[in-house]
């Protein structure tokens, strides 16, 4: 299969930036530098880890992913990112239901770690999930960007830069809990659960190497503000700029602003 190569590259400080003809060409290209990542995991030390995000615009790509031959996913472990607290686990709108529906059932990795929605302690969830963790440095995280620019559930004004946890509890900005309607996931606003787990920006900076994948003409707005105004952590995307060791993937419609 020939790979889909950019109609545009681009720089913004740090971050290298490619704009692709379509989502469906922009989450196959994802798709190939994860299965490049992981397969040089492998090779390297038997084993692989990635962290993977949810959501509608990462679909493309995780269903490209799902489809690619060439990785030994028994060797694999996968973690997420979030997870609404007190969710039943079996709620459409579950994260790692989310994962197991769209590639984890397909792939059957060697483990997968879910971030906990229903626990006694969340403090200690975090804990425990921050440990695991630091334990299973990862390789590789996917990644989106919100419509308000958050990474993971690190909603401005909550995002912090320098957390120094790996893993917390977070107020959902409304912003966020309206992004979840809107996809479908709820049915109106106040089903939305208003607090959840999340992976700190230390956490989703520190796998070896970043995949940000951001299709959809609804995040537009996001991208130009990560890229084109400050970074802050009133645009907590924007911080991907300070590392190099990130790669963002768009389309037409989420470059369209720039």
């Amino acid at each position: 299969m020939n790979i889909a190569q950019p109609l545009k590259t681009m720089n913004v400080d740090q971050l290298p930036i490619a704009i692709y003809a379509s989502n469906e060409a922009l989450g196959q290209a994802a798709a190939h530098a994860a299965r490049q990542i992981i397969q040089a995991a492998i090779a390297e030390r038997g084993a692989a880890n990635m962290i993977l995000a949810t959501g509608n615009s990462q679909l493309t790509f995780l269903h490209a992913l799902r489809d690619l031959d060439g990785i030994d996913w028994p060797k694999v472990t996968v973690f997420h990112m979030d997870e609404y607290v007190g969710i039943d686990p079996h709620h459409p709108a579950s994260f790692p239901l989310f994962l197991h529906t769209h590639i984890l059932d397909a792939v059957k990795p060697g483990k997968f770690y879910p971030v906990p929605g229903q626990v006694a302690d969340v403090d200690q969830a975090c804990r425990d999930y921050a440990q695991l963790l630091h334990e299973h440095p990862a390789d590789l995280v996917a990644m989106g960007w919100g419509e308000n620019g958050h990474i993971a559930f690190n909603d401005p004004p909550y995002a912090d830069f320098d957390d120094p946890v790996w893993a917390k509890v977070v107020t959902l900005a409304e912003a966020s809990r309206r992004q979840q309607v809107g996809e479908g996931h709820f049915a109106t606003l106040n089903d939305v659960p208003t607090h959840a787990i999340t992976l700190t920006i230390p956490a989703l900076l520190a796998p070896k190497q970043i995949l940000c994948i951001v299709p959809e003409a609804r995040k537009a707005e996001a991208v130009r503000a990560c890229l084109t105004q400050p970074i802050s952590e009133d645009r907590p995307g924007s911080v991907l700029r300070t590392v190099n060791h990130a790669q963002l993937y768009l389309d037409p419609a989420s470059a369209a602003l720039l």
